[in-house]
């Protein structure tokens, strides 16, 4: 019966007593359609003024963030909320901290469109596209066309996104039972779960599933505003709500939360416990929970290493 199954689902099945999956070993990616978003993901010749391109906000030589508090786009003017990371962003159920996006296809246009970002728009960027003989050349190749279009530019950055997924995790080789856990990574693992953290953060890519409020127990940061659930659905009580982030390669991308207001991974583990779990925990109990999370830190996407 499994292989009538996409590997999706049969992940889901074979892992269904765990509440986190391991990502698919399977690619399903598209090389060349991917190389070329590759290649377009690092070209500030996107941007408006030629000074940021994807990759400018989107590190994907670390863990697909940014390491700053919020991104620098066009003219240097700053972003309203801290950078989420690519890694693994196929597996989100929305895009974006507020869900504006409902694909990835929906989130690359976003940027590129943006005056603070990329400060560009569909027409400027065919373009400049159908000005360059390199691209000519590649989207012959790729799309057997002449005539370069701003969605096929979308789908191949779109390409190149699927394609960076971060596999063989040692926690998902622990859940494929090729490797345990140290005591401490299993009982920081058992505290995750116990407290409630699992009720976030689950699936395949360990959050990113939901919408949850940042502030369930104590209110967070009531004085400051940005882009949450609210400013797509008008509700008030959408406050402070964001999409879950995903936990995997957390180590990889301080600064914490939509604010980038925490810098170590431990900070981060105690203020969630205080604001969503209304707990405290212990030093020994965190210190336990960030050697869980640290198993969560997968292999570099494949596709970095092609050219």
């Amino acid at each position: 019966m499994l292989k009538y199954l996409t590997p999706l689902l049969i992940i889901t099945i074979v892992y269904a007593s765990e509440p986190i999956s391991p990502i698919p070993l399977e690619r399903g990616v598209h090389i060349k359609k991917a190389l070329l978003g590759k290649e377009l993901f690092f070209d500030t010749m996107l941007s408006k003024d030629s000074s940021t391109a994807c990759v400018s906000c989107h590190d994907v030589s670390s863990g697909g963030a940014d390491a700053r508090v919020v991104s620098e786009g066009f003219e240097g003017k700053k972003g309203n909320i801290q950078a989420p990371t690519v890694f693994n962003a196929k597996y989100n159920f929305k895009q974006f901290w507020n869900g504006r996006a409902n694909n990835l296809l929906e989130q690359a246009d976003g940027p590129i469109n943006n005056p603070a970002e990329h400060n560009m728009n569909p027409k400027s960027i065919e373009e400049r596209l159908n000005a360059s003989a390199k691209y000519k050349q590649k989207f012959q190749e790729v799309y057997g066309t002449s005539k370069i279009e701003y969605q096929q530019a979308l789908e191949a950055i779109v390409e190149f996104e699927n394609a960076l997924t971060t596999p063989n995790s040692r926690f998902d080789k622990f859940l494929r039972n090729e490797l345990q856990l140290t005591s401490q990574e299993q009982e920081g693992y058992t505290i995750f779960k116990q407290l409630g953290c699992i009720t976030c953060h689950n699936g395949v890519n360990i959050g990113a599933n939901s919408f949850q409020k940042m502030g369930t127990f104590i209110e967070y940061n009531s004085n400051t505003s940005y882009p949450d659930r609210a400013e797509i659905t008008k509700n008030s009580e959408h406050k402070n709500v964001f999409k879950v982030p995903t936990l995997r390669n957390i180590t990889l991308t301080a600064p914490y939360f939509h604010d980038g207001s925490v810098k170590t991974l431990k900070e981060a583990v105690q203020v969630m416990s205080k604001y969503n779990l209304g707990q405290q925990i212990s030093e020994e109990e965190a210190d336990k929970i960030v050697l869980f999370l640290e198993t969560l830190k997968g292999e570099k996407p494949f596709v970095m290493d092609m050219f």
